[in-house]
């Protein structure tokens, strides 16, 4: 097949939850496939990562369209839109250098099937297609809004949030039934698809894992017992877990096992991240490899209480062979089983039960691990990629009408 897939924002550094899974699946399908990415990009010019995303994935089409990244002229960009009916999460990534990049490329057939990838990029089709697109949809964007608005404690957050999940909600239910085919990544996001209404074919490819760079590790000896949370640590649902986590459980862990250590591993820590640090919490910022801080992790924790999509760092830590405890929202669309696989924990005090289980339980934190390498080790990227070219396949051979405009501003 011939793919297209078209991309907002840099692919590298594969850091983000977002980045890995098309990162990992776009290398999959290039083996075996013609797979031809257009990413495009806002901010400064970046010569270096243009050269380096060539280099990578041969044949990728860079567009640079220097559209605003600072804090700052990100919110005067917010304001500017605000009258528009699409959300921000979409307008900010529509530009009329890539509008016309992916209309000439569908116009004159140069790709099989198209991939849209992520509904940021979505306003960049056009209305009609000659050929298939499928929507790479990795949350159900609407609920991920709506939990970060529910969340939220400052006034003037809570009301941007309030808004672009109302102006989500809208654009999501309209435009899921403009794709011939949506690819979703559980079960439940799914669901939750079908429940606003989409009468699309929706498939379901799950998440995966690089099991050759995420490999099974010793047991940790747990003397002292460090607690580990990864990801990026500038992305809100991040930081209200860690959060939460040091106000309401950490607490808890302490007065059993003093010598405690709680690691928050990921970039660019907000400021209240960075004010979480003390003598027992240690907040690393970017690391060379997360894989160093899994290995030596007695349990790893995802205290999630917002977010959609799956969870790609429960994956990578049951892939070392590490016992977890997560929030039912934190392992959400994942192929999990309470008391199997992994410890499920809403509300401060089961999770801070489940946390001293494990640290006071050798042999039951041991039967944990066992069954989480068990479980990650069938989700290796090159049978997710598989899957996911099933799919495009099944687009192209369907060949489905396209009516891929999106609502307009």
């Amino acid at each position: 097949m011939r793919i297209l897939w078209v991309k907002a924002g840099k692919l590298l550094p594969v850091d983000t939850g977002g980045k890995i899974r098309s990162y990992n699946i776009l290398v999959q399908l290039a083996r075996t496939h013609r797979v031809t990415l257009l990413s495009y990009y806002g901010g400064e010019k970046d010569p270096a990562y243009e050269s380096e995303i060539a280099r990578q994935l041969p044949g990728a089409e860079v567009i640079h369209t220097a559209a605003p990244e600072s804090p700052l002229r990100q919110s005067l960009d917010y304001i500017l839109r605000l009258p528009a009916r699409a959300p921000y999460a979409v307008t900010k990534f529509t530009h009329a250098k890539v509008r016309r990049a992916v209309s000439r490329n569908l116009q004159e057939r140069r790709s099989d099937v198209a991939v849209c990838d992520f509904l940021s990029a979505s306003r960049n089709f056009p209305a009609h297609s000659p050929v298939p697109v499928v929507l790479f949809q990795h949350n159900v964007e609407t609920s991920l809004w709506q939990r970060m608005a529910d969340r939220e404690t400052n006034p003037a957050r809570k009301l941007s949030y309030r808004i672009e999940a109302v102006k989500m909600n809208c654009y999501e239910r309209g435009i899921l039934g403009r794709f011939g085919q949506v690819i979703a990544v559980s079960d439940h996001d799914r669901d939750q698809m079908r429940a606003m209404g989409s009468r699309c074919a929706i498939s379901v490819v799950p998440t995966g894992v690089d099991t050759s760079r995420y490999r099974r590790v010793p047991s940790a000896p747990g003397n002292p017992p460090v607690i580990v949370f990864t990801g990026s640590m500038d992305w809100e649902p991040n930081v209200d877990a860690v959060e939460y986590f040091c106000r309401e459980i950490w607490p808890g862990v302490l007065r059993e096992f003093p010598s405690a250590r709680f690691e928050i591993v990921g970039r660019n820590p907000s400021p209240r991240v960075e004010r979480l640090a003390t003598s027992s919490v240690i907040v690393t910022g970017t690391v060379p490899s997360v894989t160093d801080y899994l290995r030596n992790a007695t349990v790893v924790v995802v205290p999630l209480r917002i977010g959609g999509g799956t969870r790609l760092k429960i994956f990578e830590a049951m892939a070392m062979g590490k016992a977890m405890v997560s929030t039912s929202i934190g392992a959400e669309g994942l192929d999990v089983t309470h008391g199997r696989d992994l410890i499920l924990a809403d509300g401060p005090q089961a999770f801070t039960k489940g946390i001293l289980q494990l640290l006071g339980e050798p042999a039951l934190r041991r039967n944990y691990e066992d069954a989480a390498a068990r479980l990650a080790a069938q989700y290796d990227w090159s049978h997710i990629a598989r899957r996911f070219a099933d799919v495009l396949e099944q687009a192209v051979t369907e060949g489905r009408p396209q009516a891929t405009s999106t609502v307009q501003s």
